[in-house]
């Protein structure tokens, strides 16, 4: 994902002279070609990720387009406040980008595990929240995310993730994508668990369950024409995110679903449980831990259908 996002932004400063970007001391190397081709235009901030997204607001307010891109806890839980006042109170056009989102960097301890930056950044007026599924969403969440007239979220995963497009999707802020079509279960995914997402589809099909996978990339604002449609029509839907299960995505999913009326349906949301991470792993390890794995995924699912759909 780090690749597509480094590739498209090069070619996107390319075609837009206001485009600028933003490092806190990272990516040095992934950003060498946006370097050569645009010196004037890369700014590399140090460990200082407060004042990054001071400067990311001052130059918006300048009439250019900054990305700021670090690691994800350290530019959303590190500089909150400048986010809430620099950039969101003043709705400028500013995109963060952080990588590594969810347990990607596993291996690191929780000072870089990211399990809460969907929720923080769901409470900011004004804040639009994307979170792709595959590296080909990252470059056209990227390019929409420039294109927009307000602040902008990008959450990206960091390395390895699969494709799961195999034609470029219309990709539009604010709609989710259906990815595979179904009529049991219902599995909304957002952020990188989007090919988890799949391969749990896999299974429940082999074991005659009808799944249908949407990559709900936008988290705010939701896609409530979406969301009517699949608890109008499924048994079972389910959210499916690398994010603690308090806050997030399926938080906002149980907020929204709050204030409606479907009787005959139900949600399940998977995700990170409400603990820290305290042991040493790679990104697979804490994955099985939690249940974000397909086949636990599937099971959970055929286990919440109606004893007679099972």
């Amino acid at each position: 994902m780090r690749n597509a996002f480094a590739s498209e932004l090069t070619a996107l400063a390319g075609e837009d002279p206001r485009v600028v970007m933003l490092s806190g001391d990272i990516g040095n190397r992934l950003f060498d070609d946006f370097k050569k081709k645009h010196p004037k235009r890369f700014f590399n901030c140090g460990v200082a990720e407060a004042n990054m997204v001071g400067v990311a607001a001052g130059l918006a307010l300048s009439g250019l387009r900054p990305v700021a891109y670090t690691i994800t806890p350290f530019i959303t839980a590190r500089c909150f406040e400048q986010i809430k006042i620099d950039v969101c109170y003043h709705h400028v056009p500013v995109v963060l980008v952080g990588v590594g989102a969810g347990l990607s960097y596993a291996s690191l301890g929780s000072t870089h595990h990211s399990n809460e930056d969907i929720g923080l950044m769901r409470l900011l007026p004004g804040m639009t929240i994307l979170c792709p599924g595959d590296p080909l969403e990252v470059k056209l969440a990227l390019r929409a995310a420039v294109k927009h007239s307000g602040p902008v979220y990008i959450r990206i995963g960091k390395k390895g993730e699969p494709p799961v497009h195999k034609a470029t999707p219309d990709f539009q802020i604010g709609k989710g994508i259906v990815v595979q079509p179904g009529k049991d279960v219902c599995i909304l995914s957002t952020g990188n668990l989007l090919p988890v997402a799949v391969g749990a589809a896999q299974e429940l099909q082999a074991q005659g369950v009808s799944c249908q996978v949407v990559s709900f990339h936008t988290v705010k604002p939701l896609d409530e024409a979406l969301l009517k449609d699949a608890f109008g029509r499924f048994a079972v839907v389910a959210t499916l995110e690398e994010h603690s299960k308090l806050g997030g995505f399926g938080g906002g999913v149980a907020e929204w679903l709050a204030d409606q009326r479907f009787p005959d349906s139900r949600l399940v949301r998977l995700g990170i449980d409400d603990v820290f991470v305290h042991k040493s792993c790679d990104q697979d390890i804490a994955r099985e831990d939690f249940g974000l794995t397909p086949a636990h995924i599937s099971k959970k699912l055929r286990e919440a259908l109606p004893a007679g759909r099972r």
